[in-house]
């Protein structure tokens, strides 16, 4: 599945992601700096039913939302040296939780990710367009 959408429509994009991903608990967001990784998932979020702010988890590498009917938690991966720094917090039983895991820079952790997942690439198309492209790996 593949749109191409204008910032302003980001509310009808993370709709047609949460109806494309059915009961897939995994995320996976790919995307270059600044694609709107973050952003999007800030919506996603939004939309299911988290009240508290949204932020990255750059620093923390994971940020835990409480949303109307269970946990969601949202991984940044970006600054990870070594899969053990991974291994060390338990990113597995977080994978594991049946919670939604919103994974950020996860080619970072690649033999952790989960199988099944959902992929979302998001690509750059212009400073306000871009394109999404869901691939459920299983």
């Amino acid at each position: 599945m593949e749109w191409t959408f204008e910032l302003s429509e980001i509310s009808l994009i993370a709709q047609k992601i949460i109806d494309f991903a059915k009961e897939n608990q995994i995320w996976r967001f790919e995307g270059q700096m600044g694609a709107g990784k973050t952003t999007l998932i800030k919506e996603i979020c939004r939309q299911l039913g988290v009240a508290e702010s949204v932020t990255s988890p750059t620093f923390s590498i994971v940020n835990e939302y409480q949303s109307h009917s269970q946990t969601i938690y949202h991984f940044d991966f970006y600054r990870i040296n070594k899969m053990s720094e991974v291994l060390d917090f338990g990113c597995e039983q977080y994978f594991d939780s049946g919670n939604y895991c919103f994974l950020e820079w996860a080619t970072q952790i690649e033999i952790l990710v989960p199988i099944p997942h959902l992929r979302i690439d998001i690509q750059v198309v212009s400073p306000e367009k871009r394109t999404i492209k869901l691939t459920n790996h299983e």
